[in-house]
C-alpha cells in the first residue's frame, strides 16, 4: 500500500500538487477534512491521520455534545486512512487532490462510528445473499453571488425552471462544473436549471453504493470550486427560503440478482422487486430520520413541493416519495430503479444509502407485497380518504423522527449500537439549538453548511 501511494504522490507532485484532502462526512451531513501535503500521502496510507473522535458527537452548528455516553470526554483519537483507488486531482483546485477517507480505531481495527464502514458492511452482507446494489444522486443546489447574505436577496439566477435561457448568465460556470466533473472521474446524466429559487440539478451516474457515496462527497467539492472560481457560491441546503422549494438529494437505487434488476417491469416491478419497493415503504418514517435528519429538512417535507410529505409509492409519481421508474422498450430494463425523495444533502451519504438499502433487501427477504401504487397527490385528499388508502403522514419534526427511528429496529440496527447514539446525541443538539428560533432564523443557520 504504501509502495503504490508513493508512485501516487510522485506522479501528483510532478504535475503540481501539493496537499491531499483525506474527506468524510459527519453525522450532519457535512463534509470534514485533513489535508496532507502530497509528501505524507504514503505515510498516511499506511500509518493514517489523527484526528478526534468528537467528530462524530458534532452538530450541525459545530457544537460538541457529549451526552452519548461512548464518547462523552474530550479524550480519544481516530486514524484517518485515505481510499487511494478513489484519489483524484482536482480539476477545480489543480494544487490539491482528494481521496475519501476511513476513519479507523488506534490501534488498526474497525471502529463503530465509521459511516463508510457502515456502509461497506450494508454492501457485503447483501452480496452474501446474492444480491448486488447500485445507486446514484441526483444533486439539488442554489446559486448565489460570493458574498451575499442569502438566495433570496440576490438569487445566481431568476429562471424560467428548466429554461436554457437561465442559466446563460452562468455560461462560465455551467463550462467549467461540465469540464471539472468529467476532469475527477465523475460521470453525470445531465445539468440543469430546476424549480426552485436558483436552483440547479446535477444527476451523478449509477454505480456501486459505495462509489455513490464517494461520488456524492467528491460532486460536492468540485461544485463548491467551480462556483468560487466564477464569483458564486452554492448552497445545498435543504431549505434556502421558507416559501422557495427546497433542495433534495433525490436517491436512485436498484437491486441485482445474478445479473437481472429484480426491479425490471412496464408498469410495476416484478416479485422480487415488488418486496424491495415494499421494504422501504414499510420502514419510511424511520428511514426520513438518516436521509433527512436536520430540522430544516422536516420543514421541507411538506405537500405541493414535489417534497414527499405522505408514505406512499406511485409509478412515476413525481410526488410520492417511493417514485418507481420502469424499464422501457426504448432504455430497456436495467434502467428500471426506485427513486427515494425525502433525502438531501444533512444526511451522510454513506448511512443513507446503507439505511434505504438495508430497508429494501429486507423486503424481499420477509417476501412482502406493497399496496397499489397511487397515480395522485395525497396531499390534495381530505383525512378521511388518505387513511381509506393507508397513507399517512411523514414525521414533521425532529421529536417524530426520533420516535420513528427507535420503532425500527431495522434501520436503527443498520447503524449500531454505537454510531446510534452519537447520532441520536447530535439530533437532540440540533433540535436543543432549534427550539424557539423561527423559520427563517432555520434557514439562514443551515444555508452555506453543506
Amino acid at each position: 500500500m504504501s509502495k503504490a501511494a508513493s508512485a501516487t504522490a510522485k506522479d501528483l507532485a510532478l504535475a503540481g500538487v501539493r496537499g491531499v484532502h483525506l474527506s468524510w462526512a459527519d453525522n450532519n451531513g457535512i463534509p470534514r477534512s485533513r489535508i496532507v501535503p502530497i509528501g505524507g500521502l504514503a505515510d498516511a496510507a499506511s500509518r493514517g491521520v489523527g484526528a478526534t473522535t468528537l467528530f462524530a458527537v458534532f452538530d450541525t452548528h459545530d457544537r460538541i455534545t457529549y451526552a452519548h455516553a461512548g464518547l462523552s470526554t474530550p479524550s480519544g483519537d481516530v486514524r484517518l486512512f485515505p481510499v487511494l483507488e478513489r484519489l483524484r486531482r482536482l480539476a477545480g483546485q489543480p494544487a490539491l487532490a482528494w481521496a475519501p477517507a476511513r476513519q479507523v480505531a488506534p490501534d488498526g481495527s474497525p471502529w463503530p462510528y465509521c459511516q463508510r464502514g457502515v456502509l461497506e458492511r450494508q454492501v457485503a452482507e447483501a452480496a452474501a445473499k446474492g444480491l448486488e446494489l447500485r445507486a446514484g444522486f441526483e444533486l439539488e443546489f442554489s446559486i448565489a453571488p460570493l458574498g451575499s447574505s442569502g438566495i433570496t436577496a440576490a438569487p445566481g439566477h431568476t429562471g424560467p425552471a428548466y429554461s436554457p435561457h437561465a442559466l446563460v448568465g452562468l455560461d462560465g460556470f455551467v463550462a467549467a462544473l461540465l469540464h471539472d466533473v468529467e476532469a475527477n472521474g465523475l460521470r453525470i446524466g445531465q445539468l440543469h436549471a430546476e424549480y426552485g429559487l436558483a436552483q440547479l440539478e446535477l444527476s451523478l451516474a449509477a454505480t456501486d453504493p459505495l462509489s455513490a457515496a464517494d461520488d456524492q462527497l467528491l460532486a460536492r467539492q468540485t461544485i463548491h470550486a467551480a462556483a468560487h472560481a466564477h464569483g458564486l457560491r452554492a448552497s445545498f441546503a435543504p431549505l434556502v427560503s421558507p416559501q422557495a422549494a427546497g433542495n433534495g438529494w433525490h436517491l436512485h437505487t436498484s437491486v441485482w440478482r445474478q445479473g437481472r434488476n429484480l426491479l425490471a417491469g412496464r408498469e410495476v416491478p416484478d416479485t422480487d422487486g415488488a418486496a424491495y419497493v415494499a421494504g422501504l415503504l414499510r420502514d419510511l418514517p424511520a428511514l426520513t430520520a438518516v436521509t433527512a435528519p436536520s430540522v430544516p429538512s422536516t420543514a421541507r417535507l411538506r405537500p405541493g413541493y414535489f417534497a414527499s410529505a405522505h408514505a406512499f409509492w406511485g409509478t412515476e409519481n413525481r410526488e410520492a416519495p417511493l417514485r418507481y421508474v420502469p424499464g422501457t422498450q426504448l432504455l430497456g430494463d436495467e434502467h428500471a430503479n426506485v427513486e427515494y425523495k425525502p433525502c438531501d444533502a444533512s444526511a451522510n451519504p454513506y448511512l443513507a444509502l446503507a439505511v434505504v438499502l438495508a430497508a429494501g433487501v429486507a423486503g424481499i427477504e420477509d417476501g412482502l407485497e406493497p399496496p397499489p401504487p397511487i397515480a395522485a397527490d395525497p396531499g390534495t385528499w381530505d383525512d378521511a380518504e388518505r387513511e381509506t388508502h393507508g397513507v399517512h403522514r411523514l414525521p414533521s419534526s425532529p421529536a417524530e423522527q426520533a420516535a420513528a427511528l427507535a420503532a425500527s429496529p431495522r434501520v436503527s440496527g443498520v447503524l449500531g449500537d454505537e454510531l446510534l447514539g452519537a447520532f441520536q446525541a447530535v439530533r437532540a443538539s440540533d433540535a436543543d439549538w432549534a427550539n424557539g428560533k423561527r423559520i427563517d432564523e432555520l434557514v439562514d443557520a443551515h444555508l452555506w453548511r453543506y
